[in-house]
């Protein structure tokens, strides 16, 4: 199938490994012109090589630089002006007990999972408005209906990510332009495939026995009963973003493996 996606430029936020990655490789499969970011120039460079070897079809663009800053968000669009495609996936992770969480941790866990978000739409909102087309797609998290009691301050954030979704939604009703929020259930992303190794190492598992743990006991809504893979999420990510996808707007996509246990 052509998304028709060709020649669009795309910013996925956060994408030089895990799920922004796989997102930032499919894009660029269709023909998407994409704009990589990661915090360090040395993984931002590593990250188009590799996309430009698999996708092998639309320009990869690198930008190293921490979005979570307004300097960083704002020099960005300044030097890639008219994003037509904007996949907000930045976002951080980190269990912990609720009376351990500081307001310091609350405070970035928003500017980060959150607030990255709503400055970047805001920023290309103009030229989205002015073309009369847009895309832009908040990576939410099957955490944001069932908040995980082990990380509390997490799910806030994910929660947070579907109110501003639907709410931009509406702002730009009866336009070309749409605004979704995609909800993956867990996933074998880098950061969680350390987390996942180090916690089994602890328990004296292997990976394999304590992911089968997880979701008997973390996770038992899980029909999938396994970490989904991030190419599992982009294939849903691109779908959205395109232009084949102009009826879904203002919606909570669940690519959650059935761990939401709703028809709705």
């Amino acid at each position: 199938m052509d998304l028709q996606l060709k020649g669009k430029l795309a910013l996925v936020s956060g994408s030089t490994a895990g799920i922004g990655r796989a997102i930032a490789t499919a894009l660029a499969a269709e023909g998407a012109r994409v704009i990589v970011n990661g915090r360090a120039q040395a993984s931002v460079d590593t990250a188009v090589a590799e996309i430009r070897r698999e996708a092998g079809a639309g320009e990869v663009i690198g930008f190293a630089g921490d979005l979570g800053t307004a300097a960083v968000a704002e020099a960005l669009i300044a030097a890639h002006p008219g994003i037509e495609i904007l996949v907000n996936n930045l976002g951080i992770f980190e269990p912990k007990a609720f009376e351990d969480i500081p307001d310091a941790d609350w405070t970035r866990f928003f500017e980060v999972n959150v607030l990255s978000g709503v400055r970047l739409a805001r920023l290309v909102l103009p030229a989205m408005k002015r073309a009369d087309w847009g895309r832009i797609v908040f990576i939410s998290s099957e955490s944001a209906v069932q908040i995980p009691a082990e990380m509390i301050h997490y799910g806030m954030t994910k929660t947070a990510q579907l109110a501003v979704a639907r709410g931009l939604a509406e702002s730009v009703a009866g336009t070309g332009i749409t605004v979704n929020s995609v909800l993956p259930g867990p996933t074998r992303s880098r950061g969680v495939g350390d987390f996942v190794e180090a916690l089994a190492k602890a328990d004296g598992k292997t990976p394999e026995a304590f992911e089968k743990d997880f979701f008997a006991h973390a996770r038992p809504t899980s029909l999938l009963r396994r970490f989904e893979r991030p190419e599992e999420i982009a294939s849903m990510v691109a779908y959205v973003a395109s232009p084949l996808a102009s009826g879904t707007n203002g919606a909570a996509l669940r690519v959650d493996g059935g761990c939401i246990k709703s028809a709705f």
